[in-house]
């Protein structure tokens, strides 16, 4: 080789080596943008947001995340929606963010707002159907839920809701809710019906509810359900007419309240719910039972009771014997009076 071609090739390196320099700051100085901007990134991510109060987000079913992004800048929660964006794709949580509706505190950031929406903690909402309710007042109360929606299209029958309180988030449906009470109400007699006393007076899980919601209706003091249970046990064991008021007011109203108290000859008609007149059970349940007027009834008090009344404190006098139980009666009619009088003493002093 020459010196002119040998002083070419030394040129033509150096340019080489000039260039591969060049590129080698250009990335760099690339390198270095990135990381600036990956770290000023993150401080926006994990810095505590702007809203200064909780603020309550509902995030509609499929929404994406870029849509989840500025929505929760319209609510004041975050600042910059491509700062969420960036860290859900970083973090690779794309397909964990659940919808629903959230409380997001106060100060929130990025990060935390994140962890809030995979974990799917969306507030928690309660319908409590009370027990001793027939299932038309449990449906009036659902239908006045202002957070359920949908109509309910299921026709559960008497006594096949579970009286409980059950948590829900928004956009549950009424129907989902019924069956859900409908579920739970198989499965706790399912659960409860393999450990029932012995020589129970009735043979299937139906006949069980229907008598506990007679003891669901007549128990005034929850500690009296295995008692009264036992009352209503020994009855039917001995062939007697069970002869509970709740039943014939049943067959009177539905279940309604009556308004009044019950006639003689309301006591006297023959109806397939009054068991003054009917001896065993009637054909349906009166009212929903709850967990503990069912156990009661699979499992009831050992007594020999056959009779109780109101004994004036908000509870029963029970009896084993017609003569004690006329006794106790008397009573309870010598309360009435008692209250009436100052009733009307009250009334006239005024």
């Amino acid at each position: 080789m020459t010196g002119k071609e040998q002083a070419r090739a030394r040129q033509k390196g150096g340019a080489i080596k000039s260039f591969l320099l060049f590129i080698g700051g250009l990335a760099l100085l690339a390198a270095i943008a990135l990381g600036v901007g990956g770290w000023l990134g993150y401080r926006q991510a994990v810095k505590p947001g702007p809203a200064r109060e909780d603020v309550i987000v509902l995030l509609p079913q499929g929404s994406a995340v870029s849509t989840i992004a500025h929505q929760l800048e319209d609510e004041g929660v975050i600042e910059h929606p491509e700062i969420f964006i960036a860290a859900v794709r970083i973090k690779g949580v794309q397909s964990d963010i659940k919808a629903g509706e959230y409380n997001i505190p106060a100060r929130s950031s990025v990060m935390e707002i994140i962890d809030q929406l995979r974990e799917g903690k969306s507030i928690l909402h309660y319908f409590t159907a009370p027990e001793g309710r027939t299932t038309a007042q449990i449906i009036r109360l659902l239908n006045e839920n202002e957070v359920l929606e949908g109509e309910i299209t299921i026709e559960p029958g008497e006594g096949e809701l579970l009286p409980e309180t059950f948590a829900f988030t928004r956009g549950e449906t009424r129907d989902n809710l019924v069956r859900r009470m409908m579920k739970d109400q198989d499965a706790l007699i399912d659960a409860l019906w393999d450990d029932r006393a012995l020589e129970l007076p009735f043979s299937t899980p139906e006949e069980a509810i229907i008598l506990a919601s007679i003891v669901e209706k007549e128990t005034g003091l929850p500690e009296e359900r295995p008692r009264i249970a036992a009352v209503f046990v020994n009855r039917l064991k001995k062939g007697m007419r069970l002869e509970s008021d709740p039943t014939i007011i049943y067959g009177l109203t539905q279940g309604e309240p009556l308004g009044r108290g019950l006639r003689l000859s309301e006591l006297r008609k023959e109806t397939p719910y009054n068991t003054y007149v009917i001896r065993g059970l009637p054909p349906t349940p009166i009212a929903n039972p709850g967990e503990a007027s069912i156990e009661a009834v699979l499992n009831p008090a050992e007594t020999e009771d056959l009779f109780f009344v109101a004994d004036g404190t908000g509870g029963h006098a029970f009896a084993a014997t017609l003569r004690e139980h006329n006794a106790n009666v008397a009573a309870w009619r010598k309360v009435e009076r008692e209250r009436a009088a100052q009733e009307r003493t009250t009334q006239g002093g005024k």
